[in-house]
């Protein structure tokens, strides 16, 4: 990434959404740039992140826990319990969509988090939480909806990069927790990956033994940013 022609600024400390002991920070990537979109795919080679207009990575003072995580897709293998996760929605039919605002997202969207995330700061959203969040103008954002008839039960916020996707969020309906749609949906973006012969997955970011983070790690294999080089997870 050439960041002698970009302006990377540093957000002030504010809490840490995985740690609430912790203090974090993150470098931004200038949102005004040009020139954002076009190294967009580079900069999430070298760990950077997108939340709504924002490409961001963690950048805190003595915490090191965030760490960028990639799946190579012409490698993965799903195991027996994906396989069963994929064997449990398989009634759902798969959509890829534009991104956009309906009420029908809307309130999915805000069931999840009133479930998810309560008294969290995230709960209750406006519709502009949802737009400022889930995509913006420049973004190659898609929707992968997953639908049983005509109900929406989840929604893969996904941008699609000339060598891998990003899985940028996804939410769905708390009430069909056990069908594991949150893995289904990783593993349709996966698929789709393969389909469009692009090279990874972006996972975001992995955090060891975290409750809510470490589920990443069960995509194998699964590569790490460590000191700059990408390496595969326990390697």
């Amino acid at each position: 990434m050439k960041s002698e022609s970009l302006r990377l600024f540093q957000t002030l400390p504010h809490a840490c959404g995985y740690f609430p002991e912790r203090i974090a920070q993150n470098l931004v990537i200038d949102p005004s740039a040009p020139q954002l979109p076009q190294v967009y795919d580079i900069a999430l080679s070298h760990g950077y992140r997108r939340a709504g207009a924002h490409v961001y990575q963690p950048h805190c003072q003595g915490c090191s826990a965030c760490i960028a995580a990639r799946v190579p897709v012409a490698e993965f293998v799903p195991d027996r319990s994906q396989k069963r996760c994929l064997r449990r929605n398989a009634d759902l039919a798969f959509n890829v969509v534009p991104p956009s605002f309906s009420s029908e997202y809307f309130e999915l969207y805000s069931r999840y988090l009133d479930s998810r995330h309560r008294d969290g700061g995230m709960d209750n959203p406006a519709r502009d939480d949802f737009d400022r969040f889930l995509y913006t103008s420049w973004s190659p954002t898609k929707f992968l909806e997953l639908r049983d008839g005509d109900r929406l039960l989840a929604v893969a916020v996904t941008d699609i990069g000339t060598h891998g996707v990003s899985a940028v969020y996804t939410f769905y309906e708390p009430e069909f927790e056990a069908r594991g749609l949150g893995t289904c949906a990783i593993l349709r973006q996966i698929a789709l990956a393969q389909e469009m012969s692009l090279k990874y997955v972006y996972l975001g970011y992995w955090i060891s033994g975290h409750a809510k983070m470490d589920y990443k790690s069960r995509f194998r294999p699964l590569e790490v940013l460590r000191e700059g080089r990408w390496q595969r997870l326990d390697s």
